[in-house]
């Protein structure tokens, strides 16, 4: 895979919500960055305005979602933005927020997509690091869930995923294979919402998470399919799963170039699986492996 120039947002854009975690209401206001800055959250809200650089050594233990945490602040469910820069390409951006998560828009990035198309991509001069799955890696669960990597056929990113909750879940099985660039991304991937089982709801409210949210905000699958929303795809559930994959990888700081194949997962495996091949990659560019 050939490395390109690293990019940035031409000029400032803002948006807003309301947060799926804490139900606070949140503005975003993403900025410019120089070459080499990469992805950086930054708390507005807090004394001193702290920064939170988006890498995997900032990660937080979260159960469905992904949260990172530095110089004294945190910030939550970052996902979804992440999967909305990583898939347009963006690399360098200052991402402010007044609270403790990203807002949950309508469950998918696509309203962030549309605010950063607003801000006029552009090339910097620096280029983009990239690296390259060299062998396969794979982790796997007692529950079923597993998830590989290897060297790609084609250059750049490809992600594969097989959603299969077994017969007696309301969501069908189904899968969707993506080679992840800008053009994939807006089209494909970046509409695809979340979602939840109806019987998982009550469960998460009585923990403060989604008292705001209604089933217009999200997808929720009760016995007899989805409760008042409409499917945007019949894989609606698979590409989700991918849109995961796509922000998660992207707290690696770099291009990837590889084949991931993942089955019944969630962040925590994505995290460690992208863990796994940085540091074998790194490794290898090192000398100190093969």
């Amino acid at each position: 895979m050939a490395q390109r120039n690293q990019r940035t947002i031409r000029r400032e854009v803002t948006s807003q919500g309301i947060g799926f975690v804490t139900g606070a209401d949140l503005h975003l206001r993403f900025r410019p960055a120089p070459p080499n800055h990469g992805i950086v959250f930054q708390r507005i809200d807090l004394p001193g305005q702290p920064l939170i650089p988006a890498r995997l050594e900032n990660l937080i233990p979260r159960s469905r979602r992904t949260g990172i945490a530095a110089n004294g602040a945190s910030v939550e469910l970052v996902e979804h933005v992440l999967a909305a820069l990583a898939g347009l390409q963006i690399d360098n951006c200052l991402v402010q927020v007044d609270g403790p998560e990203m807002p949950g828009f309508d469950g998918s990035c696509r309203p962030v997509v549309q605010c950063l198309l607003d801000g006029d991509i552009e090339e910097q001069p620096a280029l983009r690091p990239v690296f390259t799955v060299g062998e396969a890696q794979q982790l796997s669960a007692d529950d079923g869930s597993l998830i590989k990597a290897q060297p790609s056929t084609q250059p750049g990113l490809t992600i594969s995923y097989l959603l299969d909750y077994g017969p007696r879940s309301p969501i069908w099985p189904q899968s969707y294979t993506v080679n992840v660039t800008p053009e994939t991304f807006i089209l494909e991937i970046a509409f695809a919402r979340t979602f939840v089982l109806e019987s998982e709801v009550a469960a998460l409210q009585a923990q403060g998470i989604g008292k705001r949210s209604t089933a217009r905000d999200l997808l929720i699958f009760g016995s007899h399919g989805v409760v008042d929303n409409k499917l945007r795809a019949n894989d609606e559930c698979a590409r989700h799963k991918l849109l995961d994959c796509i922000g998660d990888f992207a707290l690696c700081g770099c291009d990837i170039d590889g084949y991931f194949h993942a089955w019944r997962t969630g962040h925590r495996q994505n995290h460690e699986i992208i863990r796994k091949v940085r540091d074998s990659a790194l490794l290898s560019a090192d000398g100190k492996a093969a």
